[in-house]
């Protein structure tokens, strides 16, 4: 168990990850990789848990006024503001949609949309991601325009899906190509979604949860009638507040994955235990008893993530 925490102090990033590294308003990012590859570009990245359960779990860091460029993936891509107050926008340019997001809140942003999103608030933000399948989708679809804004500053990704620097000598291998622009007729496939089919179906606010999970856990996103978000996006994932769930160990026979938001939480099992903080990870195999119990006064709250036997990809009940 002590392998399969994470602790957000010990936080790894990578600030070449994608392919906007260079790109100016951009270049300030960092990459984490917690639990799987994810979609990184970059040798550079560290991947902490390399075993996956089904979905990725990573998450962005940026300071103010910094973007992450428009791209799609093939499978969920979910996210919850940890630190910070972020706008999350979408569309072709950018201009089809957004909503801004503050902490706690979370956001399944439908497949098949370009995306992006940035922090607008006053100091250094956290967004923490999970991404469907074992492959996290097999990578980044970037609008056209990144793709060439990149190259404008040097980097310049491969079809293999591998990043190269030429401001450092680099060059793309023998036989290898550019990855290729999405022609206008590919573009067709990416929509224009509008605001109101998507807030309202897909975003799902701290303090919502907080009045859901006073009982007994929220389920957040699945596909059974009462979960706030109804999607299928190969995991479910529920939230916890102080009362949610009894000192009572329990099991599952699936993959679990702890997203600790705020407050510090207990974690007992067989021969130990541990104490969770606020921005921790932890995978707890499927099997395993376990109790989950907040350890300290104050608001305590956390993202439980489980894998499910719906194969990840396009994401829609």
């Amino acid at each position: 168990m002590e392998e399969r925490i994470v602790r957000y102090g010990d936080l790894k990033p990578c600030k070449t990850a994608f392919i906007d590294a260079h790109t100016p308003g951009s270049n300030q990012k960092e990459n984490f990789t917690i639990i799987g590859g994810g979609v990184s570009e970059s040798a550079d990245q560290h991947v902490h848990i390399r075993d996956t359960p089904g979905f990725n779990i990573g998450a962005a860091g940026q300071p103010p006024k910094c973007r992450n460029s428009l791209h799609s993936h093939r499978t969920a891509e979910v996210f919850y503001v940890h630190k910070g107050r972020w706008r999350f926008f979408w569309g072709r340019n950018g201009s089809a949609g957004e909503v801004v997001l503050e902490e706690g809140d979370i956001f399944d942003i439908p497949t098949g949309i370009f995306r992006g999103f940035e922090n607008i608030g006053t100091d250094y933000g956290i967004i923490m991601a999970i991404l469907g399948g074992d492959d996290a989708g097999g990578g980044v679809i970037w609008a056209p325009q990144v793709i060439e804004d990149a190259r404008d500053h040097g980097l310049v990704l491969a079809e293999t899906g591998k990043l190269y620097d030429t401001k450092k000598g680099q060059t793309l291998p023998e036989g290898v190509r550019p990855m290729p622009l999405l022609t206008d007729e590919e573009l067709k496939g990416f929509p224009e979604t509008p605001v109101g089919e998507v807030v309202p179906r897909f975003v799902g606010r701290y303090n919502d949860m907080m009045a859901l999970a006073s009982r007994s856990p929220a389920k957040v996103i699945g596909t059974e009638e009462g979960a706030l978000i109804r999607d299928r996006t190969g995991f479910e994932v529920e939230f916890l507040a102080r009362n949610s769930i009894s000192a009572q160990p329990y099991s599952v026979d699936r993959h679990e994955v702890l997203l600790v938001h705020k407050g510090h939480w207990r974690l007992t099992w067989a021969g130990g235990e541990k104490v969770l903080a606020p921005g921790d990870t932890c995978a707890v195999p499927p099997g395993l008893a376990h109790s989950l119990v907040p350890s300290m006064t104050g608001e305590a709250a956390l993202f439980r993530v489980r894998d499910t036997d719906d194969a990840a990809g396009p994401t829609r009940i």
